[in-house]
């Protein structure tokens, strides 16, 4: 093979490999997107699991949708542009681990509804 060959050869593994890197880029924030969303909905459930058993107080229901409303906010600003980058995921993470905390706490403590 040629010099010439040889640079239109790399040149098209190049190429083929970024399409690869840009490929595996696109199909990761779908799932960062769902990972967010699925942690939100399943926090929504434990909530009107709490309410229905009795175990959260009005008040705690009003604390807690409001951290809920909080969270939906924030992830609606990371989603608008299209994405839901790293640096974004893990703010989210640390919210939603707070709000788990706090969910759990509520529903376990001693406050339940007459």
């Amino acid at each position: 093979m040629n010099s010439t060959a040889k640079r239109l050869a790399l040149i098209v593994a190049a190429i083929a490999l970024s399409g690869v890197a840009l490929l595996a880029q696109e199909t990761a924030t779908p799932k960062r997107e769902a990972q967010v969303e699925h942690r939100a909905n399943n926090q929504q459930k434990r909530i009107s699991h709490g309410v229905k058993t009795g175990q959260l107080t009005p008040k705690e229901i009003a604390h807690l949708e409001h951290r809920e409303a909080k969270l939906n906010s924030d992830i609606a600003k990371a989603e608008a542009d299209g994405k839901i980058t790293k640096k974004e995921q893990s703010k989210l993470n640390k919210e939603e681990n707070k709000d788990s905390r706090k969910i759990y706490r509520n529903k376990h403590n001693a406050h339940t509804q007459n």
